[in-house]
């Protein structure tokens, strides 16, 4: 008898009567899915020796409305308190010169609204990560561009700034469009 008690009684704290089996707390399952989940139908696919189906799936898009963020966030009212039309009209830049030099026709002709429209659906990181090989070709167009003559150094100068230009603009919108398109 003292074998078999002492033989149980390890797995004694298994049983469901033991009372240590009901204070433990329960674990909790957590999905590890998306939020969102997105089909959306692709009017240009055709059968073809491969793919699988006609759904084209994108699990992290997130459709955003720039307008409505700009008011949600009081983008405008922030602007006035700043003083920056101010600042904009002593530099020389307003309405009636915008007007004057047809800024706004020319960005109607050029698209730039529905630009800017696909571009608030690009996903922040992607634009970060394209600045960075920008930003090391700008240093490279430096580092392995010869200084031998004054056109090679114009060449130098001149590619280095654009790419630089580039990638902190790059940089810089994509600091923008994920604050625009974080959750309120």
């Amino acid at each position: 008898m003292a074998a078999g008690s002492i033989a149980s009684a390890p797995f004694s704290s298994l049983s469901p009567s033991s009372p240590r089996f009901f204070n433990r707390r329960s674990s909790q399952i957590l999905a590890m899915a998306p939020k969102k989940k997105v089909n959306r139908y692709d009017e240009n696919w055709e059968k073809k020796w491969y793919g699988a189906g006609l759904f084209a799936e994108g699990g992290e898009e997130v459709s955003v409305d720039v307008v409505k963020k700009l008011e949600t966030r009081k983008v405008l009212s922030g602007v006035e308190k700043a003083g920056l039309l101010s600042k904009a009209e002593e530099f020389g830049v307003t309405l009636s010169s915008i007007e004057r030099l047809g800024f706004l026709s020319k960005a109607e002709e050029l698209g730039l609204l529905s630009l800017l429209e696909r571009a608030a659906g690009f996903s922040p990181s992607v634009l970060a990560s394209v600045s960075l090989p920008l930003l090391v070709a700008a240093v490279a167009a430096i580092v392995l561009i010869p200084d031998d003559s004054a056109a090679l150094v114009a060449a130098q100068i001149f590619l280095a700034a654009a790419l630089g230009v580039g990638a902190a603009g790059l940089f810089v919108g994509s600091v923008v469009l994920g604050g625009l398109q974080e959750s309120d």
